[in-house]
């Protein structure tokens, strides 16, 4: 019997989102690949987990290897949706070859996808290949494009995140996916480098309103600190603070669009936080209301309050732009 190469992804979980009004088992996959080409997003961690300087071939077979290892260690039958993250772009050729592309989507055909990449790559041509290897009929929307957008503030993307994209190059992909038949997630990133809590709440708010037309799901992002990124040379030196679980909460109550949030790392210093007194039941009440969008469950929190929530108010009305934040 021939022996198959396995490797174990960057990481891997189960989780829930809610997709098409239902609650669905999700599996989140983050393959280790050859490497974002932009890699210069100022707050991305991901971007220096990759394979260097390894041939196409080499570097197919060991994508292919992680990808037998998600086979050999989730049940098919365990989740109906799948994300696919890696340290840059999907549809990128050079990062992920062909071949482990098509691997990926042998593995899972039947079930919703949804695919991580940067706009440039975005073409008919490549999502329709990915489409047809993983649709079967079962779904309406078997594939959605998860873009970056992070802020449809062109000059914020510059400065803030160094995005190397405009928001025109998102509305082309986002029509480019709907010519091929594929929905669109957008991915909005709260509070980047150099903006003050006020300045960032403005900013979503924007943001989701000049987005909401060209989404089909949307997510918004608080900014977490990773190591070895400018956000972490900022955070060390007290120039940068996470953003305050107040700040989500205020911009979620402000939409009527159905915005999911995750607040990765919620209530740790590196993460959005804010007393620690009040950080599980808010993080909990957001994530609980990304799988049902009721807005009592974030009213409800938001009203009964916390002493920090004054300090918040405060920061509001006080932090100035471009100076250290007031607090750590």
């Amino acid at each position: 019997m021939v022996s198959r190469t396995v490797e174990k992804p960057l990481a891997s979980w189960m989780g829930e989102d809610l997709i098409d009004g239902e609650i669905k088992k999700t599996l989140t996959i983050i393959l280790k690949s050859g490497g974002c080409r932009w890699n210069r997003c100022r707050m991305c961690g991901y971007r220096f987990e990759r394979y260097h300087s390894l041939e196409t071939s080499e570097l197919k077979e060991r994508m292919i290897a992680q990808i037998r290892w998600i086979e050999e260690n989730y049940r098919s039958d365990d989740y109906e949706v799948i994300k696919i993250f890696t340290s840059g772009s999907f549809f990128d050729p050079d990062e992920v070859p062909l071949e482990a592309r098509e691997e990926l989507g042998r593995l899972i055909r039947g079930k919703i996808a949804i695919a991580e990449s940067r706009a440039e790559y975005i073409s008919q041509t490549a999502i329709a290949s990915f489409l047809d290897q993983i649709d079967c009929g079962d779904h309406t929307m078997p594939l959605y494009v998860a873009i970056g957008l992070e802020t449809t503030d062109d000059r914020i993307r510059e400065k803030c995140i160094d995005k190397g994209m405009a928001f025109a190059d998102f509305i082309r992909a986002a029509k480019e996916a709907e010519e091929a038949g594929v929905g669109v997630k957008s991915y909005l990133m709260m509070k980047p480098l150099f903006m003050t809590e006020k300045e960032a709440i403005a900013d979503m708010k924007t943001s989701i309103r000049e987005a909401a037309p060209y989404s089909d799901l949307m997510s918004m992002n608080l900014c977490t600190v990773q190591k070895r990124t400018d956000v972490e040379y900022y955070w060390k030196r007290g120039a940068y603070r996470p953003p305050y679980l107040w700040s989500a909460l205020d911009v979620l109550l402000s939409t009527d669009e159905k915005v999911s949030c995750d607040p990765v790392g919620g209530g740790f210093a590196r993460g959005p936080h804010n007393c620690g007194e009040c950080d599980r039941e808010i993080k909990n009440a957001i994530n609980l209301y990304s799988l049902s969008f009721d807005r009592s469950l974030l009213q409800a929190v938001y009203d009964t309050g916390c002493d920090c929530k004054e300090e918040w108010e405060y920061i509001l009305g006080n932090e100035m732009p471009w100076c250290m934040p007031l607090t750590r």
